[in-house]
């Protein structure tokens, strides 16, 4: 009796390339941050301006054309996780679900920032010494900090018609100044985690600086949405219903969480 042909089952391809890719990125990014440490090195020892890229490369074990592969010079040696925590910070964005205010996203995905800085603590507070030290990187970290800021930008204004202007909306000045307000109470707590020498708890000291910033322009966002052509009313932040001996609250999820208490509180009196 004759046997049936054997099947020969081929595997996807995609998951080896995927597996490939990874790797690759996970080489580049290597190779990126041991550049950015020799070029650290001879920056504290022999000054910026004394470093070429020759002995960065030299110091790092690699040819000179490596360097210029990875960075176009040496001020961007000093930063070589940037690019890869933009495209994190972007993918928060992208994944963010339907029912999160969009600057609670916003919020998350800047920590992808923090989380590269706390990483690495004694790598970061040298970096910001240098940065102090040295006006060419603070000018390098600035253009770094403002891609940042425009993807926030970017992100906020793009669930708000920016060109709707009539009476009661302000979304589209709220989003931009909004962005800005992320960005900066990142910088500031950052700044300060450096100073202190990268000690101290940076993730509870974000979520303080981002409940402030929240309170100041969660509520306002969104206030201003038309409905058939018409400014939207002003929603309430909370709302209290009694049920016999129950009370129920329903409060916006962007509502802050004084009002909410004090609608409850008011509640409880008049039972």
């Amino acid at each position: 009796m004759s046997q049936p042909p054997k099947t020969t089952r081929t595997a996807p391809t995609d998951a080896p390339e995927s597996t490939a890719g990874a790797r690759a990125a996970a080489q580049r990014l290597k190779m990126r941050r041991e550049l950015a440490a020799a070029a650290m090195e001879l920056f504290a020892s022999k000054g910026y301006e004394a470093t070429t890229v020759d002995e960065i490369a030299a110091t790092a074990g690699v040819a000179r054309r490596t360097f210029f592969r990875h960075f176009r010079s040496k001020e961007e040696a000093i930063f070589p996780d940037h690019d890869d925590t933009l495209t994190r910070a972007e993918a928060v964005l992208d994944a963010a679900p339907a029912h999160e205010h969009p600057l609670d996203t916003v919020c998350r995905g800047i920590k992808e920032v923090m989380k590269m800085y706390a990483a690495s603590p004694a790598v970061s507070v040298e970096r910001y010494r240098l940065t102090r030290e040295v006006p060419t990187l603070r000018e390098r970290e600035i253009a770094s900090v403002a891609r940042y800021e425009r993807l926030f930008t970017r992100y906020l204004l793009a669930h708000f018609d920016e060109t709707d202007h009539h009476d009661g909306n302000d979304d589209p000045l709220l989003a931009e100044v909004a962005a800005s307000a992320v960005v900066t109470a990142h910088n500031h707590v950052l700044r300060r985690w450096l100073r202190a020498g990268g000690q101290g708890d940076v993730e509870a000291q974000l979520d303080h600086a981002f409940g402030i910033v929240r309170k100041t322009f969660g509520t306002g966002i969104g206030a201003g949405r038309s409905l058939n052509g018409a400014p939207a009313p002003a929603a309430a932040p909370a709302s209290v219903s009694a049920e016999g001996e129950v009370l129920v609250a329903v409060a916006r999820t962007d509502a802050p969480l004084d009002e909410v208490m004090r609608t409850i509180e008011e509640a409880l009196k008049n039972k």
